[in-house]
């Protein structure tokens, strides 16, 4: 259930951005295990509920989003240099 609410934060988080970004399964899970762990939600009694909770309160939105943001800029960046194309 929690991965229900991550994806619909991420579709949210990817809505709004200027640049197309491809995510495999694989890159997702990644994403997701990273958020619990950065925020201190591993391990919650109620890991779907305290995600919840997190994007509803307005400061955790925002840090949420900046996170993820940061981790698909990484992302791409390291696409970019794998392949070495601009």
């Amino acid at each position: 259930m929690s991965k229900l609410v991550f994806t619909t934060i991420l579709s949210d988080v990817l809505s709004g951005i200027d640049f197309r970004v491809v995510l495999n399964e694989s890159d997702r899970v990644q994403l997701y295990q990273e958020v619990l762990y950065f925020f201190g939600l591993v391990g919650a009694t109620n890991v779907c509920e305290a995600l919840d909770t997190a994007w509803r309160d307005p400061y955790n939105q925002n840090e949420i989003r900046e996170f993820i943001l940061a981790w698909l800029r990484k992302k791409a960046k390291k696409e970019v240099k794998a392949t070495g194309v601009i």
